[in-house]
């Protein structure tokens, strides 16, 4: 027999069996979309950098060297070195401190800028990407690096214009262009004579020289690469270090965070997919069986009647798969997007691999779905088809009618929860793919309010909703601190406040500078969430991040050294805190601390503010705004991160589909029985069922099924939280504090626990209702 037969019976069967096509290619779309989603990410959070590095010659290391030590000929030497394959610079370089001209106040302040000297992008080492622009031809012109214009508070766009306020004159620079360095070597460049008029006064002179090495690829040959070029140079030259391998670890932190739960939504959901498919394969192989013994009748060997039902699942399963590949691209797409701005590699795509493998990787567990049991029904002989073309064996679910039969409760309410032992490995098919979806449903409720607390936790708005600061200049002196703390003072809704110093600073065994954040006064009320520890409780003492311990290799107990400007300030940490400032490298003291740096180091730079409960946060600023009046601003403390805002957005996305995913797996359970059990439905009608009485018994079929599977989803979805959350934590380098895991209320838990009965309740009601809408005389009929 030819083709032609096998072609028509496919035909057929999807066109006849609209419900299972649309169910299998959407339930496929979805699946295959999150699994192009999350394996994308996981390859893509870490090659670009390692393809970037590569084709902009990246610095393996970036040394920053005192000119007066160091010789031209000195830095010359170290080129010649037997490791060294390639050199670039010496590049004068300056730390200044910024603001926006013509913009007072908080939205005016600028972080420390670290500028270059340098007369193209170009070179054998660091080749910086142009993003924007133009290069720095003359005086007053400014490249910025691009990551640097994007993070500042209100973004700075080509002609934007900064005043240097730690320069004589405090002259203006003119952003003329963005670009980009992949091991972050600057950030920001001007021309080479530029950097003198730009240095602060009696700051000494320096220069950061770059280089490439023949090995490079663990720490340790950093370490001996380092100790090569120091040994070359001056003693007391080399001022600074940093690795590229601290700025990698530091970048792929970007979107190292979304992996784990886009890796978690893709299982469950490659795994509901099989499952379903499988269920609508097996039972429309089970319903089909009086027309597979009518093909057989006529012909049909038992391969075309594999081929037949697995042609079927696959037209369906094809158009999904390709659906999917569309969507997750896009989707992938606007999350590398990030990840390309981070990196400097202009744009970064799926991985054509990975939109091969995940198709073809789907197609095969569909068709392997499809296969096993079409194999099953193309051995059974022309009449054994045709006779087990009714649905349920005698004697299957029997007992279960008879048991719920008892409970006083309507009889269709009975039948309906005792229908599903009539088909057993059909309904844990069924609980399996509602369990899954409903804790999808748990795990994002979680991870979602864990998200929210990191962003309190980082911003601290909270805690300290209000900050005040100068307009000019940048710190406080003594009698501008007096009439701060007068207005404070004078103000009734005011409950606490600090003064806050920032100052950068540097360790030994981190390479660059960090901030550190001392405050004057009592400030543990501030909203830093501590994971061990304690806050200090006096000068000597500092609290430090997650990053700072895992990178220098100290623990709580420890004494350190840090060094503020060029003092070395010794301390002990007596605690961790959830702090992602500098990349997860931060330190918090008290400003008594920093004394031995000098006064210029400790003076306070903006107050926080913490109000008592039911004050008006608006009513406060006005108050408080004309109490000072225009030399202070005073402002919210609001910090929002678009990259949660991206998870969080995601994360209610996929649930939504899972828990889709599910409901469809519901509905194409309730539709096989309802085809099964059409003739029942019809004898059911004759005696006097109502529409109302057929849906609650529809519904029941599977209402206990979805009940036991959402009781079963919540600590499920619980220990998935407690495991994913963590590792999305270690990723981005922070710990987490205690309660950004117990997040669960008992009366969240307890509507959680309903999600399964929510899920197989919304996917059975469109059948349910096609049940009751059926009339009595084509029930029957149909037997």
């Amino acid at each position: 027999m030819s083709g032609g037969p096998v072609v028509r019976a496919v035909r057929g069967g999807v066109t006849r069996r609209r419900v299972q096509t649309f169910v299998i290619g959407l339930v496929l779309l979805i699946s295959t979309a999150a699994s192009v989603l999350a394996l994308s990410l996981v390859v893509d959070s870490s090659a670009p950098f390692d393809e970037s590095f590569a084709a902009q010659h990246g610095a393996h290391l970036a040394v920053l060297v005192d000119q007066s030590r160091a010789t031209p000929a000195d830095l010359a030497a170290t080129r010649r070195l037997p490791g060294v394959t390639g050199a670039a610079g010496p590049f004068a370089e300056a730390t200044v401190a910024t603001q926006l001209s013509g913009q007072p106040g908080s939205a005016g302040k600028l972080p420390p800028l670290t500028l270059a000297g340098r007369s193209a992008p170009g070179g054998p080492v660091d080749q910086v990407t142009l993003d924007s622009g133009h290069w720095a031809q003359g005086p007053g012109q400014l490249v910025l690096e691009f990551n640097q214009a994007s993070d500042m508070q209100i973004g700075l766009p080509l002609g934007s214009k900064l005043r240097v306020l730690s320069a004589p004159g405090h002259p203006v620079l003119t952003v003329v262009g963005t670009a980009t360095s992949v091991t972050n070597s600057a950030a920001g460049w001007v021309t080479r004579s530029e950097v003198a008029r730009l240095r602060p006064a009696g700051a000494p002179a320096t220069a950061q020289m770059l280089y490439r090495f023949r090995s490079s690829g663990t720490p340790a040959d950093i370490h001996a690469d380092t100790a090569a070029v120091s040994r070359t140079l001056p003693p007391g030259s080399v001022l600074d270090t940093e690795s590229y391998l601290t700025v990698k670890a530091s970048e792929v932190s970007q979107i190292g965070p979304f992996v784990p739960f886009l890796v978690a939504f893709g299982v469950i959901g490659l795994v509901m997919s099989v499952l379903i498919v499988a269920n609508v394969v097996s039972g429309a192989v089970v319903a089909g069986y009086r027309r597979i013994g009518i093909l057989k009748s006529i012909g049909f060997t038992p391969g075309q009647v594999v081929a037949a039902y697995t042609g079927q699942v696959t037209v369906c399963a094809l158009a999904g798969v390709l659906g999917g590949l569309v969507l997750g691209d896009l989707l992938a797409l606007m999350l590398l997007r990030q990840a390309a701005n981070a990196y400097g590699v202009g744009t970064l795509g799926v991985p054509v691999w990975v939109d091969v493998a995940v198709p073809l990787g789907m197609l095969v567990l569909v068709g392997l779905a499809a296969v096993l049991p079409s194999i099953r029904a193309g051995r059974l002989s022309a009449t054994a088809a045709i006779a087990a073309g009714r649905a349920p064996r005698q004697g299957h679910g029997y007992a279960a009618h008879r048991l719920f039969g008892r409970l006083r409760l309507p009889r269709p309410v009975t039948i309906g929860l005792a229908a599903p032992f009539a088909r057993p490995a059909r309904t844990a098919i069924t609980l399996v793919a509602v369990l899954l979806g409903a804790a999808a449903v748990t795990f994002a409720v979680g991870l979602s309010t864990s998200l929210n607390r990191v962003v309190g936790g980082l911003s601290h708005a909270t805690a300290q909703p209000v900050q005040i600061y100068l307009n000019s200049p940048d710190t406080f002196d003594a009698a501008q601190q007096h009439t701060v703390q007068a207005a404070l003072t004078a103000e009734p809704g005011t409950l606490h406040y600090v003064a806050e110093t920032d100052s950068p600073f540097s360790v030994a065994g981190l390479t660059g500078q960090h901030p550190l954040t001392a405050f004057r006064g009592p400030a543990a009320w501030t909203g830093y969430p501590l994971i061990s520890g304690h806050w200090y409780t006096g000068p000597g003492q500092a609290v430090v991040s997650t990053g700072f311990l895992s990178l220098t290799g100290k623990k709580i107990g420890d004494d350190v050294t840090i060094v503020l400007g060029s003092t070395p300030i010794r301390v002990r940490i007596v605690g961790e805190d959830f702090d992602s400032e500098g990349r997860g490298v931060s330190v918090i003291t008290d400003t008594r601390t920093l004394a031995p740096a000098g006064q210029a180091l400790t003076e306070p730079q903006q107050y926080d503010v913490g109000l008592r409960p039911g004050v008006s946060l608006d009513s406060y600023i006005r108050s408080l705004g004309t109490r000072l009046g225009s030399g202070y601003g005073v402002s919210l403390n609001t910090r929002n991160s678009v990259v949660i805002n991206l998870m969080l957005g995601l994360i209610g996305t996929l649930t939504v589909l899972l828990a889709l995913v599910a409901g469809l797996g519901v509905l194409n359970t309730i539709v096989l029985h309802t085809r099964e059990r059409v003739h029942d439905l019809g004898v059911f009608k004759a005696v006097g069922m109502t529409p109302r009485q057929t849906i609650a018994m529809v519904i029941c079929w599977v209402a206990g099924t979805g009940l036991l599977a959402g009781l079963v989803a919540v600590p499920a979805g619980m220990a998935l939280h407690r495991v994913v959350l963590p590792v999305m934590a270690h990723s981005a380098n922070l710990g987490l504090p205690a309660s950004y895991l117990a997040v669960w209320q008992p009366w969240e838990l307890a509507v959680l626990a309903l999600a399964g009965a929510v899920i197989a309740v919304g996917g059975a009601l469109l059948p349910a209702g096609w049940a009751a809408r059926m009339r009595t005389a084509s029930a029957l009929h149909a037997e």
